[in-house]
């Protein structure tokens, strides 16, 4: 395969990534509209009802997960950027320019970031579900078989999820990566 396909495809890469940032930061902001639209409990209990502090810390939750999201996207997009302008040395027929920064290495660094903040991120909309979960159904430890249920359904899930996506992800984009060099 040729650098120009090998470019491309790391590119396309890079943009499936971009693609589940995005996607996760909509279910992220769904989140904070739902609980935004409706703080109150469901459980009539007083002892089952969270705190301030829970939703303040469900709120934090959501935007450091939004932060997350939004570092690995710019990442990623900084580093297409970087590849089209490869791209279109090649399409001019310049050789690639010796010397500057060590671009293996800042490239490297870059996808390391990418997919650590993506996966962080993830980490972080599960905890913000969870607080989601805390605030609406009562607190895990007043024992109600729905909030227990809800709870050990996402993190069962989700923890599953992140066990799929978060190798997946790194092996595509490191994989894609090394056919560089």
């Amino acid at each position: 395969m040729d650098r120009k396909k090998k470019i491309e495809k790391f590119q396309t890469v890079l943009d499936d990534l971009v693609n589940v940032n995005s996607l996760f930061t909509f279910a992220m902001f769904i989140g904070i509209s739902f609980v935004s639209a409706n703080p109150h409990s469901l459980v009539s209990q007083k002892e089952c009802q969270t705190s301030q502090a829970t939703r303040m810390l469900l709120m934090l939750d959501e935007v450091v997960s939004f932060v997350c999201f939004l570092l690995s996207s710019i990442v990623a997009t900084a580093l297409k950027m970087h590849l089209s302008t490869q791209l279109s040395e090649i399409d001019d027929h310049h050789e690639p320019k010796p010397g500057g920064l060590p671009m293996k290495g800042l490239r490297s660094f870059m996808i390391t970031v990418s997919v650590a903040s993506s996966v962080l991120g993830c980490v972080y909309l599960t905890l913000s579900m969870f607080n989601v979960i805390r605030v609406l159904l009562g607190n895990i430890t007043c024992g109600d078989s729905d909030t227990v249920q809800a709870a050990g359904a996402l993190i069962a899930i989700n923890v599953l999820a992140l066990l799929v996506y978060a190798p997946s992800m790194g092996y595509a984009v490191f994989q894609s990566h090394s056919m560089l060099d």
